[in-house]
């Protein structure tokens, strides 16, 4: 049986372009799975996100009890189980100024942009939400605000 010659990655090799393993990307490649999103990360591209993006899921794909599932696990600890901005960190004074969202003007295209990118002291939740789960936090994130 054959065995091919393996190589190993920053090996030197002849057979490739530059003479090394490692080669870079063809230009334009994306990674598999990945889902580009148009609105930068500056002031300006979030007031674009809040006024202009929607959301691409239909009244059925919206699951209040999967965006509940994950709020409770990446946002109740700040932002409280209401939205209201007492979780448990702010309670025990970790993080201040969380802000109820209720005194916010939030869309479900300013949630998905922060989410994606962070704001302040909250960092991006993009490595561990899909684009899809997102979408499902921030219209959770809507129904919350409508109780306050």
């Amino acid at each position: 049986m054959y065995e091919s010659v393996g190589y190993e990655t920053y090996s030197e090799a002849s057979v490739f372009k530059g003479g090394k393993e490692g080669q870079l990307p063809v230009e334009g490649t994306i990674n598999r799975g990945f889902e580009p999103y148009e609105y930068p990360n500056t002031t300006a591209g979030y007031e674009l996100a809040k006024a202009n993006l929607k959301s691409p899921l239909s009244e059925a794909d919206k699951s209040s009890e999967k965006g509940k599932e994950l709020f409770e696990i990446y946002c109740i600890s700040c932002h409280g189980a209401t939205g209201n901005g007492k979780g448990k960190l702010v309670e025990r004074e970790k993080f201040l100024g969380v802000p109820s969202y209720k005194d916010r003007v939030i869309t479900e295209g300013s949630i998905f942009h922060v989410e994606t990118y962070g704001l302040n002291a909250m960092g991006s939740h993009a490595n561990q939400l899909s684009a899809h789960e997102r979408w499902l936090v921030a219209d959770y994130v809507l129904k919350l605000k409508s109780q306050l």
